[in-house]
């Protein structure tokens, strides 16, 4: 589903009930409903509407439609109109992010916009990190230094350029900068500052910047509680509530790690809201309650390191480090845990089957299930190489891509 106004999606039951509270003033209208057009998908909670998508492939695996070496990196795909944009780095000896916009279906390159950006290899391969956001006829991709682009989405010409660190003064957090971009009526969000700036998506202006010291890793979630519309910031070392209007923060609750690293977008249902961090810290559910937030539970039972849980049908399944888990929100009781995939990575379809990749580069489809793990089917369909980057289903057609570059297209359709 992709909407022109943003929406609060809530996956309530294994039937996808969507509850749809404008984000916007006058209603939305609806465009193709399976196109991926953001990070975590368009109801940014990293479910799909897709349903009746294949699961079992035998031991040939699915059909490989495409496969495209776009360089190092760890940022997801985006996928709208025919089109999917992906992003990776050449390497220490050239030193240069590429966007890619490639055809969906055949992986024939439509455009590719380059720029210089250092690899910044920290403790990991280095690479690009944010996932391309694409908005009608235009799509915004931020490098890890802070250079940050909005494109023509058809033939990728730049509509206009923020450097965010060099001209604004917008602090490197240790990791460089992450999040992804995400479109809030006339504005373009980003987790950069202390808590959120807000870009005129159509010139680039400043809206709203909230401080100029390092950020966190995430990306902005947009939801509606009691009425107020409100974005969710993971920051450096609290989450952050701010209104979208004006940057203005509602609440605000401390959250530290040994590193300061928050990745793992916060998840927000009802008047709760979890959040969870790697590094051994672990996960809380909030409350939120006459503009503040109390700890309803902390636990250690859930530690995303970098990927999101999602939330399907009251349960949240999730990586716990390098174990794949189903938890209890409401009090963090532990469902199952199956330690098979590494440091994985999933998203959801309506129906309730997961579409997992693990960290070496293996799809695998289960079906959500609070009382056991149930494979589907899986397969190899990367090298063996790390794979921490979450994969896309979009039109029947499943993209996924490992750290080297190693991108494929995999047709899973009816």
């Amino acid at each position: 589903m992709k909407f022109q106004k943003v929406v609060k999606v809530y996956a309530l039951t294994s039937a996808f009930v969507v509850y749809l509270s404008v984000f916007g003033l006058k209603g939305y209208s609806v465009a193709r409903a399976a196109d991926w057009p953001n990070y975590r998908g368009p109801g940014h909670n990293g479910i799909t509407s897709e349903t009746e998508r294949k699961s079992s492939w035998g031991s040939s695996g699915p059909r490989e439609l495409w496969k495209k070496s776009i360089g190092i990196g760890f940022s997801s795909m985006a996928v709208a109109d025919g089109r999917v944009y992906a992003m990776g780095n050449t390497g220490k000896k050239t030193n240069t992010d590429i966007v890619y916009c490639l055809d969906a279906v055949t992986g024939q390159e439509k455009w590719t916009h380059s720029y210089p950006c250092p690899l910044q290899p920290k403790y990991y391969e280095g690479g690009t990190l944010s996932t391309p956001t694409v908005d009608g006829d235009k799509v915004y991709t931020l490098s890890k230094m802070g250079t940050l682009f909005c494109l023509d989405a058809t033939n990728g010409k730049v509509v206009w350029r923020k450097e965010l660190n060099k001209e604004m003064g917008k602090e490197l957090p240790t990791w460089h900068f992450a999040g992804s971009g995400l479109v809030v009526d006339e504005m373009l969000v980003l987790n950069i500052g202390d808590a959120g700036l807000a870009l005129n998506k159509n010139t680039g202006a400043t809206i709203w910047s909230n401080g100029q010291g390092q950020c966190g890793y995430a990306t902005p979630v947009p939801f509606v509680m009691g009425g107020q519309r409100s974005l969710a910031i993971f920051g450096k070392d609290s989450i952050i509530a701010v209104s979208p209007t004006d940057g203005r923060k509602l609440w605000q609750y401390p959250w530290k790690n040994r590193v300061d690293v928050h990745a793992a977008d916060p998840i927000v249902f009802g008047d709760n809201v979890f959040i969870s961090s790697g590094y051994n810290k672990g996960c809380a559910l909030l409350e939120i309650k006459d503009g503040k937030a109390t700890m309803v539970w902390e636990s250690k039972v859930m530690r995303n390191h970098m990927n999101c849980c999602v939330l399907f049908d009251g349960l949240l399944y999730g990586f716990d480090e390098s174990e794949l888990k189903c938890i209890v929100p409401q009090d963090g009781t532990e469902k199952w845990g199956d330690k098979s995939l590494g440091k994985g990575s999933l998203i959801m379809s309506a129906d309730g089957r997961m579409i997992l990749m693990s960290d070496k580069g293996e799809l695998v489809i289960a079906q959500a299930n609070p009382q056991q793990f149930t494979i589907l089917a899986r397969a190899q369909v990367l090298p063996k190489g790390k794979c921490w980057t979450t994969p896309v289903l979009a039109n029947g057609r499943i993209y996924a891509r490992n750290t080297a570059g190693d991108m494929v297209c995999v047709d899973v359709g009816s």
